[in-house]
């Protein structure tokens, strides 16, 4: 699995050029040029998961298991897109498919390598981008027609190549992909509910949901639905989708040598991350392939990893479905949120500041076992400030913001008490949800049926304790700063009173 793009909220399908306006193009001049008729297609494919409590759009009723790719441990497949790859033009590699402790699959150095040496030489031939010649052309034609971005051009692409099967020169790489990912985006709004209610990644989970959805029913409207030979609802659906969006958000590269353009990259997504590695994968222009610079050495037989980015364990989880051991992300943080009350004496001016500034009323910000951005504190310091600064609102929420090049590390000394006293509360608020969450984990009941839906429950509950763990943590050291500076700041204002109680009696 390797880094997904964060440009996903961007490039969705809302923000499509032509499915917005009037300018369409006219779909009876589509369909003289297209046949009438896909061939090769499967009669069902609609994935297991659930979607409860979605608001999606309902599938047909008949459902069946997706029978894309394999189980995640398998080595059987992943040796076959070994041998493909290697006789589709893969140099020789000096790594290869092994099952291992950390990912399940993973590439395992074969020989010696030294630190600084590049690896892969995936050639472009063999990765797939927007360019990619389709297997069934029509349904490229169409989507060029309507200027599909990226991100739902690869997800539709990925599962036009799937329901093709043998006759679609990927399905050997197909064929390792896992059937369920572990993305976030299998997990039931009860799931995500009951497990993650304590963490702000719940908040993400369902945004990111969310935005798939929504994806889906904008081009189910305005393009399935006019080319239903060429998208059948029977493939093109919203359970594909959420497979083939969770294989993007874990696979899909950003390549910074080529203008950030996003891919897959066969052999190379079997690479792991490990949290003690830089190195990441981009195109060489010398080598005029997909290649990785490690950053250290590997003996035979050990693992090779590179790094999906400076993440967040919450954001691992999201996007790739793990979560490091606790203390092991030197990238770690967790959200805290901050809210404006409505009982604010200020309220209407403070919002109208903070929306000025793509602000609102209760807003996130990072927090890592180092401190916390400036941003946060002047959020905090707009929320405590009283009538009397009304003219300093418009620069805290100036300086809350990212989009500014105000000055960020203002002091209000008058209220910074209050203000970190305010972030205090919060943090002790956050912390008492995750002891709450993480109490009861122990007793939870896993309302199972089944050994696989036991394996199941566990796992996300195993998950899901992991990250409140970590998260919790950071948080454990945020309160432990924020009382020790008010500790001293209290101590301090307590002994310049007593300076100042003595002076005065000595002028008595």
């Amino acid at each position: 699995m390797v880094e997904a793009s964060r440009i996903f909220h961007t490039t969705l399908l809302p923000t499509f050029p032509h499915l917005h306006n009037n300018h369409k193009p006219d779909s009876h001049t589509f369909l003289t040029n297209f046949p009438r008729k896909r061939h090769g297609l499967l009669q069902v494919l609609h994935c297991s998961v659930s979607t409860e409590n979605d608001t999606a759009t309902k599938t047909t009723p008949t459902q069946m298991t997706v029978p894309w790719g394999c189980d995640i441990d398998s080595l059987e497949n992943a040796s076959a897109l070994q041998r493909w790859l290697s006789d589709s033009g893969l140099p020789p590699q000096k790594m290869g498919i092994e099952k291992v402790d950390v990912g399940e699959r993973g590439l395992v150095a074969l020989k010696n390598i030294r630190k600084g040496e590049k690896l892969l030489f995936v050639p472009p031939s063999l990765v797939i981008t927007s360019d990619s010649q389709w297997g069934y052309p029509e349904a490229g034609e169409v989507l060029e027609q309507y200027s599909v971005p990226d991100w739902p051009l690869l997800a539709i692409y990925l599962i036009s190549e799937a329901s093709l099967q043998k006759s679609s020169r990927w399905s050997n790489y197909i064929s390792v992909l896992p059937r369920q990912p572990y993305s976030l985006l299998y997990w039931t709004r009860a799931e995500l509910d009951r497990y993650l209610e304590a963490s702000q990644i719940r908040e993400r989970a369902i945004e990111r949901i969310t935005n798939v959805i929504g994806t889906y029913n904008d081009l189910r409207l305005r393009i399935f639905s006019k080319y239903p030979d060429i998208f059948p609802e029977e493939v093109f659906n919203l359970e594909t989708f959420k497979w083939s969006f969770g294989i993007l958000f874990s696979r899909l590269v950003r390549l910074p040598s080529m203008g950030g353009r996003v891919a897959l990259i066969p052999w190379a997504d079997m690479l792991n991350h490990s949290c003690e590695v830089e190195t990441f994968l981009d195109y060489d222009k010398s080598t005029k392939g997909i290649v990785f610079t490690t950053d250290r050495q590997y003996q035979p037989g050990e693992q090779v990893f590179i790094s999906y980015g400076r993440k967040s364990n919450g954001e691992l989880l999201l996007s790739y479905g793990f979560v490091p051991r606790e203390g092991t992300n030197p990238s770690d943080s967790v959200e805290l949120s901050l809210s404006l009350k409505k009982s604010d004496k200020c309220f209407k001016e403070k919002l109208e500041a903070l929306r000025k500034h793509g602000l609102s009323t209760s807003q996130c910000f990072p927090i890592q076992i180092t401190g916390w951005p400036l941003e946060l504190m002047a959020y905090a310091y707009l929320v405590v400030s009283p009538p009397s600064m009304r003219g300093k609102f418009e620069e805290m929420a100036a300086a809350a913001s990212n989009k500014t090049n105000v000055k960020k590390d203002m002091k209000y000394l008058e209220i910074e008490e209050q203000a970190l006293q305010f972030v205090l509360d919060s943090c002790e608020s956050s912390i008492s949800k995750y002891s709450k969450f993480l109490q009861a984990s122990g007793s939870m009941d896993l309302d199972i049926t089944s050994p696989k839906q036991l394996n199941r429950k566990m796992f996300l509950k195993q998950l899901a304790v992991d990250l409140c763990t970590s998260e919790r943590r950071i948080l454990f050291r945020a309160q432990y700063i924020l009382r020790r500076r008010l500790r001293d700041m209290r101590s301090g204002e307590l002994k310049a009173l007593r300076i100042f109680d003595s002076f005065r009696n000595i002028f008595k």
